[in-house]
């Protein structure tokens, strides 16, 4: 019998790496150690705010798989704080939300619900059909990114526009009692590769820095420090 899952946990944990210099070694030092590149990919991901959830459903259920229209349900009803996004990964385009666990932000935090679901329209469309449903804009991101398996655990190294490059070290559960060991599986691999967690005080105060400021950094290469 197929286990029914409601939800899926993203347990993601960040590290700055900073120059080009660094990433390279952590791309090495996967390679050495027995992961493997799985994609390489250029991503827009657009944020918004949302305030209506009710009206937000009920506009978007129509659009989302049907596969997953129980769980884009579930979701909204269960969380009270949400970060919706757009996402097109060379010209597939998804609909992403994610709510927070705990204390942990819905943005930034190290673990959060996660739903994803394709929709068949550009991201400009489904960006219009967000915002005529109420939605606004947070602030638009750019990336390329490459991805790694390490065993069960996926590994990103993005060069982010505003950021520079970024690793994050990822691994998904259908178990909310499993979120704290997996961050200490992860803490312990980021050890292993000598790379430290970015943490949570410093990367809200960068997030709000490019929110306040994406228009100058959205599909460029350069990069601000804020500590």
């Amino acid at each position: 019998m197929k286990k029914n899952i409601d939800f899926l946990y993203e347990v993601e944990i960040k590290s700055l790496l900073g120059s080009k210099e660094y990433a390279v070694q952590l791309r090495n030092s996967i390679i050495t150690r027995g992961g493997v590149f799985t994609a390489k990919n250029k991503q827009l991901n657009h944020y918004f705010n949302l305030s209506d959830t009710k009206h937000f459903q009920n506009k978007l259920k129509p659009f989302i798989e049907s596969s997953k229209r129980n769980f884009f349900e579930k979701i909204i009803a269960r969380g009270d704080n949400f970060s919706v996004r757009t996402r097109d990964t060379d010209g597939k385009v998804q609909l992403v939300i994610k709510a927070s666990v705990g204390n942990d932000t819905n943005a930034n935090g190290v673990s959060r619900m996660e739903f994803e679901s394709k929709v068949a329209m550009t991201i400009e469309e489904l960006d219009t059909l967000l915002l005529k449903t109420g939605l606004n804009y947070q602030a638009k991101w750019s990336r390329e990114r490459e991805e790694y398996k390490f065993g069960d655990i996926n590994i990103c190294i993005d060069k982010n526009a505003g950021y520079g490059y970024l690793a994050e070290f990822e691994k998904m559960t259908n178990s909310e009692k499993s979120v704290n060991l997996i961050k200490n599986e992860l803490h312990q691999l980021m050890a292993k590769f000598g790379v430290e967690e970015l943490q949570q005080d410093r990367l809200e105060r960068m997030f709000a820095y490019y929110n306040d400021n994406w228009r100058n950094y959205y599909e460029t290469d350069k990069v601000f420090n804020v500590k």
